[in-house]
């Protein structure tokens, strides 16, 4: 299989992760040997699943903005690998899924992108709705408009070509 790799996230020439999953799994499985061997020498399970939370997710999580919501078996396999160190006694049961995990990421560079005008991202949001000011409605995560949607009439001269 031809992958390329940008900033460390393979890529495949299908437009798969797989590989980089792989990886990552595979490089998580070389932390939790050195957690074992830690285990082994008396360290408390405490301790051990600080270490876990302050290494593993961040490790899982590199870029996955780019590629968690791609193969179901993908992601899966990173469940299953988060569940077996619940069960070993490495991650606290409290921690959330992997894609609760990317959620939680999202929503916070998202709040970070909104709260901040000196952010780079800042400059792009769409401006301040004038609605949100003037009606009482839902409850939002945010008081922007959504954005205009462009569209070409591509779509009409293909229906017009047709008939």
């Amino acid at each position: 299989m031809a992958s390329l790799k940008i900033l460390e996230v393979a890529i495949s020439n299908h437009l798969t992760f797989s590989e980089h999953i792989q990886h990552t799994i595979s490089s998580c499985a070389q932390i939790l040997y050195a957690m074992k061997i830690l285990r082994a020498h008396d360290m408390n399970d405490t301790a051990l699943q600080q270490v876990y939370k302050s290494v593993i997710p961040s490790k899982l999580q590199c870029a996955s903005c780019a590629w968690w919501l791609t193969k179901a078996s993908d992601r899966q396999r990173i469940d299953n690998f988060i569940r077996r160190r619940v069960k070993s006694g490495f991650c606290p049961a409290d921690l959330q899924s992997f894609g609760g995990l990317c959620k939680t990421a999202e929503e916070k560079l998202f709040n970070q992108v909104l709260y901040n005008p000196l952010h780079v991202l800042h400059q792009l949001l769409p401006r301040q709705s004038t609605a949100s000011q003037n009606y009482n409605l839902r409850p939002r995560k945010h008081d922007t408009e959504l954005p205009e949607k462009k569209t070409t009439h591509l779509t009409h001269l293909l229906f017009v070509h047709i008939y």
